[in-house]
């Protein structure tokens, strides 16, 4: 090879070594991205053990009794029903809705999976009977149909349990669903902490008709139709393993774990307990009925408050509201 095509020969490999080198050394960097997660994975649970938090008070006086990580945001799930139950007590004892009213069942409604009574679209039951649902069965269903006969539409009712919420100065609270279900695509968890959540159940507790329905521990559901008849049964093993446990309503969807708001009541005084997040539903049962305990043991060292006239709910805002 003469000596001109030997360097020509030599600056084309010098050149190749060149191009190469910027890739070999981006190869050699560790990625600042981190790696796509796998089609169909499945998200992590915030629960812990025991709890992510939990909170007890006084009903007839709103004191912390005990508290532990009260503040931590947590996913309420199926216990954000309560709240539903509060703004439709409230509208029906302002005379807006009876319970007797027919709540009719839209397509949409009917098919509200996890939970349910197989509602089917064009069936029509008593807002009475569906309360009695909504709490016992927590039927997800009943939830959406509930939604749209108070509210027009499952959003504008969503609008109302955050402006409840806002009125009850729960300020660690949003709401985005009325059932709590895991959010779809697009869409946001249910937040709140143990300390807003006792807010909403120490606000129930005011109406007459909250205990009728979170002490339900069975009731049939369309009984009039055998062949779709529906057993109900209560998901709050509290109820009648826990001294004067009357209710209200437990939680769970994987991510968020396992929560329930319980209240009691023993020679006259009464305790709410919420557990927040707990990884594991015996735990969370086991730590509730512990803080029940716990709670009393607080006010039986204390003296009872002096009676006083029933305490006035907390109004609901009415700017803006839609009905």
């Amino acid at each position: 090879m003469n000596r001109i095509a030997q360097t020509c020969l030599l600056i084309g490999l010098a050149g190749l070594i060149a191009v190469a080198q910027p890739d070999a050394l981006a190869a050699s960097r560790p990625s600042s991205k981190k790696p796509a997660a796998a089609p169909g994975a499945k998200k992590r649970s915030i629960a812990q053990n025991p709890y992510l938090g939990a909170i007890v008070v006084d009903a007839a006086t709103g004191s912390v009794l005990f508290e532990d990580k009260a503040d931590a945001r947590g996913y309420p799930a199926s216990m954000l029903k309560l709240m539903d139950l509060l703004i439709i007590l409230e509208k029906i004892e302002r005379k807006e809705f009876t319970m007797q009213d027919q709540v009719p069942v839209s397509a949409k409604a009917s098919h509200i999976g996890g939970s349910r009574v197989w509602l089917a679209e064009k069936e029509s039951f008593t807002m009475d009977e569906m309360l009695y649902a909504l709490m016992i069965q927590s039927a997800n269903d009943v939830a959406a149909a509930l939604a749209e006969k108070i509210a027009g539409t499952t959003d504008a009712f969503v609008e109302l349990m955050n402006q409840r919420a806002q009125a009850l100065r729960m300020t660690g609270t949003v709401f985005n669903s009325v059932h709590g279900l895991p959010p779809g695509a697009g869409q946001q968890h249910d937040v709140t902490t143990a300390r807003d959540f006792a807010l909403v159940c120490r606000e129930l507790l005011k109406h007459k008709d909250t205990l009728r329905y979170t002490a339900a521990r069975e009731r049939p559901f369309r009984s009039n139709n055998p062949k779709h008849m529906v057993m109900m049964r209560t998901h709050n093993h509290l109820l009648g393993s826990v001294e004067g446990c009357d209710g209200l309503k437990t939680g769970y969807i994987r991510e968020a774990g396992y929560s329930i708001a319980v209240t009691a009541q023993r020679k006259g005084r009464r305790v709410i307990v919420v557990v927040l997040g707990s990884a594991d539903r015996k735990v969370r049962d086991a730590k509730a009925a512990e803080l029940v305990a716990k709670g009393f043991l607080a006010l039986s060292a204390s003296p009872a408050a002096p009676a006083t006239p029933k305490p006035e709910p907390v109004p609901a805002p009415t700017p803006g509201a839609r009905n």
